[in-house]
């Protein structure tokens, strides 16, 4: 199989937006601010309408500045195109071969300007078994049994890394689909703390500053004491790249998917992730699910319901992501968007 990076020089005839680099990036001297963009989505707080956005509908806000919105470009027509990555696990049960069945038929029902890619994660890399393409029906071809086993170096958030610091750059939606427990294998065992140092919240145990409650055994291994580290390290890297990313539940091999102190860590990860790169973390808890069929039907909405949010945003002294917000007073509207931008720095 082929690496991830393989897909390197692929995209010369992918679908551009309207919109070019100079205009997505583009320094604004006067006001002293630098132009950037975020995908959102809007998402219905009751019912299955979702409004229609139009220019001006939706709030930017950087610390208490209200952030001028120039452009607010619906990701239809022109401006749909989509490279969409399906990240399967090697370490999750065959049993989920079940469900593959779902994820092919999804495949094959996304629109000609969605471009899709397959690939599997382990080794803390990607394994591509189909470089990006419009031909739906080959990508569906290329999913295959996860091989149900464990590797040396098992971390899904090391493989996502892995795959997006190798994802050229495009003027298009990028997402992801990770199916998996989120269980990092790789990371699970970090000492306690070192001899003489307060206890850390990265401990899993109390804050820093608290009494010792027990005797002093120095540092001490513990499996999976808090969630991942990398965890953080895939949502700013996704978030640096624009890359939102999504998650499906699906029990995974081992010791450690017979932990349910492990397992419920591996949820709140893949949770943590799509929250905060603005996408949706689909399970029953860490049960697993019937049918993938509702929660794939539920990201077709949200690739649906989509926007460009073109703004001015404030630059530090170097580049850097900053804290973003993005609301609506649409009527039963609620944005979904990336925590942070990505704001080169000023001139």
């Amino acid at each position: 199989m082929k690496n991830y990076k393989a897909i390197l020089g692929l995209f010369s005839t992918l679908w551009l937006l309207t919109f070019t680099p100079p205009t997505m990036h583009s320094q604004d001297k006067s006001a002293g601010t630098v132009q950037v963009h975020l995908v959102a989505t809007n998402e219905a707080q009751h019912g299955d309408q979702v409004p229609t956005l139009q220019q001006g509908d939706v709030k930017v806000k950087q610390g208490k500045s209200l952030l001028k919105v120039n452009q607010l470009i619906p990701a239809k027509g022109d401006n749909a195109a989509l490279q969409l990555f399906i990240l399967i696990d090697d370490t999750l049960d065959t049993g989920v071969g079940n469900n593959l069945n779902d994820i092919r038929d999804f495949i094959k029902a996304q629109a000609s300007t969605t471009m899709i890619a397959v690939g599997y994660m382990s080794n803390a890399a990607v394994q591509v078994t189909q470089n990006f393409t419009a031909d739906h029906d080959l990508a569906a071809k290329a999913l295959r049994l996860p091989r149900g086993s464990l590797s040396t170096m098992d971390s899904p958030y090391l493989s996502l890394i892995s795959l997006v610091k190798g994802w050229p750059q495009q003027n298009v939606r990028r997402e992801v689909l990770m199916v998996a427990d989120g269980i990092d294998r790789l990371r699970g065992a970090l000492p306690a703390r070192p001899i003489g140092q307060p206890m850390t919240p990265r401990s899993g145990r109390v804050p820093v500053g608290s009494p010792l409650l027990g005797p002093d055994y120095g540092s001490v291994y513990h499996s999976m004491p808090t969630m991942s580290p990398d965890v953080n390290s895939a949502s700013e890297i996704s978030q640096r790249y624009n890359v939102i990313v999504y998650s499906l539940y699906a029990v995974g091999v081992g010791r450690a998917a017979r932990s349910s102190w492990d397992l419920q860590l591996g949820l709140s990860g893949l949770t943590k992730l799509a929250d905060e790169t603005g996408g949706d973390s689909f399970s029953l808890g860490t049960s697993s699910l019937v049918s993938f069929k509702p929660y794939l039907d539920r990201m077709q909405k949200i690739f649906d319901n989509q926007y460009y949010v073109v703004f001015q945003a404030a630059p530090g002294k170097k580049d850097g992501l900053q804290r973003v917000n993005l609301a609506t007073e649409v009527p039963n509207s609620e944005i979904a968007s990336a925590d942070n931008v990505w704001v080169p720095a000023g001139k």
